[in-house]
């Protein structure tokens, strides 16, 4: 093999070694701010029922009483499971199916505009929340969470690989 091509291997190989090494640390951020911007979200709303109940009504949210409640509730618990790394993915399930329907209904045309104007997409009060959630969703919480030591501790019984399968590919928990 060419001796450049080689160094550029060797080069290439570790600068992605360095980076993975930051993976645990960008999820704990992500996790600890937008944990706590979506339970402090979560708290507002549970305090103020009644214009949330108002707001849901002018969007023709259907059970606006019934949504305003369980989306105050997802947020603000959503969030302290993020903070703690508990549960992150399926609480990023719910999290982010919120912020889609959050997206559809309050903020439909910058999400229509997603491809023609992605700046008023971006620039959506929702984007960042779903970001954050369909990260955590996506990549896991991370070594530094509660989901990661209960999987270090129950590993034997969390990751049985099929019978079929060639491999992993990437560990369930913490990506």
């Amino acid at each position: 093999m060419n001796p450049f091509f080689s160094r550029l291997a060797y080069a290439h190989a570790l600068l992605c070694s360095m980076a993975e090494k930051l993976c645990s640390p960008l999820l704990l951020f992500v996790r600890l701010y937008w944990g706590w911007q979506f339970a402090q979200t979560g708290w507002g709303k549970l305090h103020n029922q009644a214009k949330v109940i108002d707001f849901f009504t002018s969007l023709n949210i259907p059970f606006p009483a019934l949504n305003a409640h369980f989306v105050s509730g997802l947020e603000f618990f959503g969030g302290i499971l993020l903070i703690l790394g508990l549960f992150s993915r399926p609480a990023a399930l719910m999290l982010t199916g919120s912020m889609f329907v959050a997206f559809w209904t309050a903020e439909r045309e910058a999400f229509l505009a997603i491809f023609s104007d992605s700046e008023k997409f971006y620039k959506a009060d929702a984007y960042t929340f779903l970001a954050a959630a369909i990260l955590i969703l996506a990549f896991g919480p991370g070594k530094f969470s509660l989901d990661a030591l209960i999987a270090s501790k129950f590993k034997q019984y969390m990751h049985i690989k099929p019978a079929n399968a060639r491999d992993w590919g990437t560990d369930a928990v913490t990506g």
